[in-house]
């Protein structure tokens, strides 16, 4: 009986948020919305016009690095493994990697906007 009415009361709530949610927001669409979002490239303009390839530098960096996020998030689990010592290392060694990687890309210069 507990899990009929805890069921009921799910399908109801869903229903009722999936409801609001179609008619409570305000439908005004304008120029821009209706226009595509091209990462602020004029979308009416020529597609042969160069571009700044340090934006498409900072973008790698930064899924590079939340890819080492992706990567770390099962560390605390890894103290219980039989050999937590090895797995501290190899995550210290990727993290000292990243770093490294990091500095060297901060020396050269690759993260600066302008010039």
């Amino acid at each position: 009986m507990n899990l009929i009415t805890m069921t009921a009361t799910a399908l109801a709530l869903s229903t009722i948020l999936i409801t609001i949610s179609f008619w409570l927001p305000l439908m005004s669409p304008d120029q821009e919305k209706l226009s595509p979002y091209e990462c602020g490239f004029d979308p009416l303009g020529s597609a042969r016009l160069p571009f700044s390839l340090r934006f498409f530098l900072v973008a790698i960096l930064f899924l590079l690095f939340d890819l080492e996020i992706a990567l770390l998030l099962p560390l605390p689990w890894g103290d219980q493994l039989p050999t937590p010592l090895l797995t501290h290392f190899w995550a210290t060694l990727v993290l000292s990697m990243l770093t490294m990687g990091l500095v060297y890309e901060w020396m050269q210069g690759g993260l600066e906007w302008a010039e």
